[in-house]
């Protein structure tokens, strides 16, 4: 019997929730909201939720925890949906269920940075996980749309090697991303305090990582038109090429223009997005054809079919 839950839209529901809550906790962050709830797990001492006495800084952050228990919901839909398809695939149940597990995991962390009046390593943790869990819930919505065969490679080794030092280079340049916002002043709180590192130096290097993921995208674009890659890696590493000027258009502009908000809002959505092109470039350089039906036993195999008798010829 075969049965198809709706995984797919359920997972695209998920990544797209997950790219929505590192928006909405910039959110939070850029208005000044970090202690909006200055308590978790409650928003006060005596309350669940936010007051009128808490202002619009209360709302706005309880609005990203409401949003953090749709997130939940969403993922206990994935996993149930996972579970229910026929045939069952192992490697969705279990990725879903990671996403899972994953989600209160982020909100005991989001809690700690509240209780740690927005400590900034652990508000940079806490936005690492979201974008751990934004390559999973890709992965789950990617593996819903192929088979569950052995992956096989659609290019030379030394392309995906250098697709995966682009995706290292990629990862490096959001980790040092988060450090420097943990430099600058947007703490999400007027009293939080800041790292102490000097802006000016980590930025520099953020940048230097910059240019160093766009020309090594860059090569890997031009590399996939030169052997002739499937037109799918090719267009994947030209939107990836895309949305980094993109990106970086956006942080320069931020950095010259002492970081308005709504500029530092696009280039948190930004990160998600070369983040998610990253890994789409990744997976378009291998495909996974659906698994081959298990083989009929030798026995069976060898089991002449049973003679027919036959009929007496009539006298």
């Amino acid at each position: 019997m075969s049965f198809r839950a709706p995984l797919r839209p359920l997972a695209l529901a998920s990544l797209v929730a997950n790219i929505a809550l590192v928006v909405t906790g910039a959110a939070v962050r850029l208005t000044g909201s970090g202690l909006g709830c200055p308590t978790w797990p409650r928003c006060t001492d005596a309350s669940y939720t936010t007051t009128a006495a808490m202002g619009v800084h209360g709302a706005i952050e309880f609005g990203n925890r409401l949003l953090s228990i749709a997130l939940a919901l969403i993922a206990l839909a994935c996993f149930l949906a996972a579970l229910w398809q026929r045939p069952r695939r192992r490697s969705l149940v279990l990725l879903s269920l990671v996403i899972g597990l994953g989600i209160p995991g982020q909100g005991v962390i989001g809690g700690i940075t509240v209780l740690t009046d927005l400590n900034p390593w652990v508000v940079g943790l806490h936005f690492l996980l979201s974008m751990a869990l934004i390559a999973l819930a890709y992965a789950l919505w990617r593996r819903t749309g192929e088979g569950d065969g052995p992956a096989r490679p659609l290019v030379a080794a030394p392309l995906r090697t250098l697709a995966r030092l682009t995706a290292v280079v990629s990862a490096a340049v959001i980790v040092v991303g988060v450090v420097v916002t943990g430099s600058g002043p947007h703490a999400g709180d007027e009293h939080a305090r800041r790292n102490g590192l000097d802006p000016e130096m980590i930025s520099q290097a953020h940048a230097d990582l910059v240019f160093l993921l766009l020309g090594l995208t860059v090569a890997l674009w031009f590399a996939l038109r030169a052997v002739g890659a499937p037109q799918a890696a090719v267009r994947a590493a030209a939107v990836l090429v895309a949305v980094e000027l993109a990106q970086g258009l956006i942080g320069f502009v931020q950095y010259f223009t002492h970081l308005p908000v709504l500029l530092v809002g696009a280039h948190m959505l930004g990160a998600c997005l070369v983040w998610v092109g990253t890994l789409a470039v990744l997976w378009s350089l291998r495909e996974r054809p659906p698994a081959l039906a298990a083989p009929e036993s030798a026995a069976s195999a060898a089991t002449p079919a049973e003679p027919v008798s036959p009929v007496p010829a009539a006298h």
